[in-house]
C-alpha cells in the first residue's frame, strides 16, 4: 500500500497539494459519472450526419482515454478531455447538413484546424490570450461556466423545457421530476453535511430512486434520443458490445483544404480554442488551482493536451475533443491532480466493449451533481467590482450569455465585444491591451460566421 502511495506522490504530488489518492479517485469518479452521457450523446449527434453511430462511439471512448490520459499524466491537472458538445452540433447541422459537406471532409476540417490548434498551443499564443483578458472578465467567465452547469444540469432533468409563450419554462411535475427533485435534495443534504463523496453518493441514490419508473409509476420515454426510447429510466441492455474501428482515418484531408471550406476551419479553431481556455480559466478559477502568478496552473500544458486531442480527434471519427466543464464535479469533490483525469480516462475505456452499461445511469441521476456544481463555482462573483459600471456591465454580459446562448465561445465573445466598446466609451483606452483588440476582431468575426 505504502508502495502504491509512493508511485502516487512520484507521479502527481498528491500530498504537496493537500489531497489524498482516495480524495483523487473519488473526485476522477464524480467528473465521469458526470460526464458519461457523452459515450452515448456524442455518438447520436454525428450520426445524424451520417458517422456510423458505433464507429462514432468507439472514437469517442478512444478520444476522451487517450486526451484524459495525457491530461493527468503530462499536464498534472484533473480535467477530463473529450468529444465537445456543441462543437458535434456544429459538424453535424452546419457542416454537414447545412452546408452540404461530406462528414468524411468535415472531419478533414477537424484535423487541420487541430493542427493549427497545434501549433498555437506549441508557441504560447494563449499567455498573449490570458494577459489581454482583465481579470474582471476571468471571473465573469468562471461564474457564467457555473451557470451552464447549472442550465445543463436542469436541461438534462427537463426540469426546464422549452416554452411557446415563454421561450422557457419549468416543465408539469410527474413522477420523473419528483424523483429527479428528491435526489437534488439528498444531494444537497449531503453536501450541507460535508459527507466524502457526496455527488457520488447522490447519483447513486437517485439511480436507485429511478429504478420503479416506467415500471411502477411514471414514463420516461421523453429522455431518450428519438428511436431508442423507453419508458423504464433504468435498462440493462446487455453488458458485451464490439468496438467498430471503421471510421479510423476515414477523413478527406485533402478535399477539406479547399477554400470553400476555410471558414469552417476557422470557426473549429477559435471554438476550440476559446472553449479550452475559458474552460481552463473558469474551473480554475473557481477550484483556486493557480500558479504563483494567478494564471490557471500548467495552463501551457493543458492548452497542449488539449490540442492534441482535437489533433487526433479527426483521424479517429469524431468532432474535436475538448476540455470538459463538467471536470468542475470532480475538482468540488477535492480532485487536485492529474489523477482524477486518469481515473477518468480508465473509466471510459472499458465502454469500448460495455456501452450498453451506461443505460443504467439516467439523466436524472447526474443532474442534482451538475447543478450543485453551478453553486460552488459562483464564489467568484464576489470579486466583480459590481459599483464600477465599465467593468461590471462587460462582466455581466459574459456571465449571462454563457449559458443564456448555450455556449462559452458565444458567452465569450460578446464579453470581449462589450469589454472593448464599454472602455473606448468611458475614454479608458489604455485598458484594452493590444491582444484585445485581436480579440475584439476574432469574435466580431465569429459571430458575423456563425
Amino acid at each position: 500500500m505504502c508502495g502504491e502511495r509512493d508511485v502516487f506522490e512520484r507521479l502527481f504530488g498528491i500530498r504537496a497539494q493537500g489531497s489524498t489518492p482516495r480524495t483523487e479517485i473519488l473526485a476522477g469518479i464524480a467528473t465521469f459519472l458526470a460526464s458519461m452521457y457523452i459515450i452515448v450523446v456524442n455518438p447520436t449527434v454525428l450520426s445524424d450526419a451520417g458517422v456510423p453511430f458505433s464507429s462514432a462511439l468507439t472514437a469517442t471512448v478512444l478520444v476522451s482515454f487517450f486526451g484524459s490520459v495525457m491530461m493527468g499524466l503530462y499536464a498534472k491537472n484533473p480535467i477530463l478531455v473529450a468529444p465537445g458538445m456543441g462543437i458535434n452540433a456544429l459538424f453535424a447541422y452546419t457542416m454537414v447538413l447545412g452546408a452540404g459537406m461530406e462528414w468524411q471532409t468535415a472531419l478533414g476540417c477537424v484535423f487541420w484546424a487541430g493542427v493549427i490548434f497545434a501549433l498555437l498551443a506549441a508557441f504560447n499564443a494563449r499567455q498573449l490570450v490570458i494577459d489581454a483578458i482583465p481579470a474582471q472578465l476571468r471571473y465573469a467567465i468562471a461564474c457564467g461556466i457555473g451557470l451552464f452547469i447549472t442550465t445543463i444540469g436542469l436541461v438534462n432533468a427537463q426540469f426546464i423545457v422549452p416554452n411557446p409563450v415563454t421561450v422557457v419554462g419549468m416543465a408539469s411535475l410527474d413522477p420523473v421530476l419528483v424523483t429527479f427533485l428528491i435526489g437534488f435534495a439528498v444531494t444537497a443534504w449531503l453536501v450541507v453535511r460535508n459527507v466524502p463523496g457526496a455527488l457520488i453518493l447522490g447519483i447513486v441514490f437517485t439511480t436507485l430512486a429511478s429504478v420503479p419508473i416506467g415500471r411502477l409509476w411514471g414514463d420516461g420515454s421523453r429522455y431518450f434520443p428519438e428511436g431508442m426510447a423507453s419508458s423504464t429510466l433504468v435498462n440493462f441492455n446487455g453488458v458485451f458490445s464490439m468496438p467498430d474501428l471503421s471510421g479510423l482515418m476515414a477523413l478527406d484531408l485533402w478535399g477539406s483544404l479547399s477554400v470553400a471550406y476555410w471558414p469552417f476551419i476557422f470557426v473549429l479553431l477559435f471554438t476550440t480554442f476559446f472553449d479550452a481556455l475559458s474552460t481552463f480559466m473558469g474551473v480554475f478559477e473557481a477550484g483556486n488551482l493557480k500558479d504563483a502568478d494567478g494564471n490557471p496552473r500548467n495552463i501551457r500544458r493543458s492548452m497542449i493536451v488539449d490540442a492534441s486531442a482535437a489533433l487526433i480527434s479527426g483521424p479517429l471519427g469524431t468532432s474535436p475533443a475538448n476540455a470538459y466543464v463538467e471536470s468542475a464535479a470532480g475538482i468540488s469533490q477535492g480532485g487536485r491532480t492529474g489523477l482524477v483525469a486518469v481515473v477518468v480516462a480508465v473509466l471510459f475505456l472499458p465502454f469500448l466493449f460495455l456501452s450498453p452499461l451506461l443505460s443504467l445511469v439516467p439523466a436524472i441521476a447526474t443532474a442534482p451533481a451538475l447543478i450543485l456544481v453551478g453553486v460552488f463555482m459562483m464564489d467568484p462573483i464576489r470579486k466583480i467590482h459590481w459599483h464600477q459600471f465599465d467593468d461590471a456591465i462587460p462582466a455581466f454580459v459574459a456571465m449571462v450569455l454563457i449559458p443564456f446562448t448555450y455556449s462559452i465561445t458565444h458567452g465569450i465573445a460578446f464579453g470581449f465585444l462589450t469589454f472593448v466598446i464599454v472602455k473606448l466609451a468611458v475614454g479608458k483606452t489604455q485598458e484594452i491591451k493590444p491582444t484585445m483588440w485581436v480579440l475584439f476582431a476574432l469574435s466580431l468575426l465569429l459571430l458575423l460566421e456563425g
